[in-house]
């Protein structure tokens, strides 16, 4: 039987904030959409059969881990990522641009070549170029598979944000030919640019004539501030795509979730809410807080009042904070779970709102609370 190909529409619109549906054959994914960050096969502390109680409808994997640890082939001999995780879940694989510029020892850019780097876990050096990164992902098994990009660390030289941008734009239209016909899945292009606006519209441009299933904002998340990131989607957001998904790459907190969603944007992946929930710091509908602290050891409330699944209002503040500070593993899984299932309990809030046409009284509302 034919696998269903990939689509997407726009269900309702509230100005520039939008919901949609992306159609995959492993499934349905409602917009915006929040993606758990699994980048090394497992989103950390948590079971897949947990975040699919939490409503998440898509995870996000990642091209540099995965070709370092285990190897694509280790993966691909277990049918790919999907059997190899135990997730029937549309995935999303990042192309490790981002990681070989964070993490990796030694990187080297070659404009034919790709990326040169050394791994950061035993200096073996790696060649990811375009068609490597796709050959890499499709192998994976990927739903959803990012072109190879240069993420530049934030930076005022306009000339060296134009030349990487120019290099991304080679490589797009490499990444796109690797890619193929596969109407089962989706390749999305990636807009850099920096905080420049004529630079990032133009990558824009020339990615849509290139054509892509769906367009995702990336070189953000480097260090620039809140304001900063805002004024970039406020740049390209009237030039987006309509009938194409937009994904801001590495976003966010709560606040610019919020934030992106008035401006357009559909998807959104970060390691916040799961890194937060092993360190401590839960996310709630009245704010954050740090469980570690002492205030918590005599309060025997709920973490959030207003958190309804999971049965995680079981267990108190005083609890969560015993665990926490006698380094129990449950806390880690616990506070995990429960920052993913605010996250969707956001999403799902945030789709609610635009549906019914009060999307902008639920940003005033909540966008310097959260």
């Amino acid at each position: 039987m034919a696998l269903k190909d990939f689509a997407f529409k726009v269900l309702k619109k509230d100005k520039f904030a939008r919901c949609g549906l992306i159609e995959t054959h492993r499934g349905n994914i409602n917009t915006p959409a929040f993606m758990p960050v699994g980048t090394q096969a497992t989103v950390k502390a948590c079971t897949i059969d947990d975040i699919k109680k939490t409503g998440s409808e898509i995870i996000l994997s990642n091209t540099y881990h995965l070709m370092i640890r285990p190897g694509v082939d280790r993966v691909q001999s277990a049918g790919g990522l999907h059997n190899f995780m135990n997730c029937d879940l549309p995935i999303l694989t990042d192309s490790g641009g981002f990681q070989v510029m964070s993490l990796s020892k030694l990187n080297k850019i070659d404009r034919e070549k790709g990326a040169i780097f050394n791994s950061h876990v035993d200096g073996k050096k790696f060649y990811l170029s375009p068609e490597e990164s796709i050959r890499i992902q499709l192998g994976l098994n990927s739903d959803i598979v990012m072109i190879m990009d240069e993420c530049p660390r934030k930076s005022d030289d306009y000339e060296l944000i134009k030349k990487s941008m120019d290099l991304s734009l080679y490589w797009a239209k490499r990444s796109k030919k690797a890619f193929g016909k596969n109407p089962h899945k989706a390749l999305f292009g990636i807009v850099q640019g920096g905080l420049f606006k004529d630079l990032r519209i133009k990558s824009l441009s020339e990615l849509i004539k290139v054509g892509f299933d769906g367009y995702a904002m990336g070189g953000l998340a480097v260090g620039e501030s809140q304001n900063e990131m805002f004024n970039v989607l406020d740049d390209v957001k009237e030039n987006l795509p309509d009938e194409k998904p937009h994904y801001l790459m590495g976003v966010g907190t709560p606040s610019d979730i919020i934030g992106a969603v008035k401006r357009g944007i559909d998807m959104f992946d970060c390691v916040l809410p799961t890194r937060s929930g092993r360190t401590g710091l839960a996310f709630t509908w009245g704010g954050r807080l740090n469980i570690k602290n002492n205030k918590y050891q005599s309060d025997n409330t709920p973490l959030d009042p207003n958190c309804n699944n999971l049965n995680l209002n079981k267990y108190s503040k005083n609890y969560l904070n015993h665990l926490f500070n006698t380094n129990e593993i449950l806390a880690s899984m616990l506070l995990t779970l429960h920052n993913i299932n605010f996250y969707q309990e956001l999403m799902s809030a945030i789709r609610k709102n635009i549906s019914e046409g009060t999307f902008d009284q639920f940003h005033d509302k909540y966008i310097d609370k959260l």
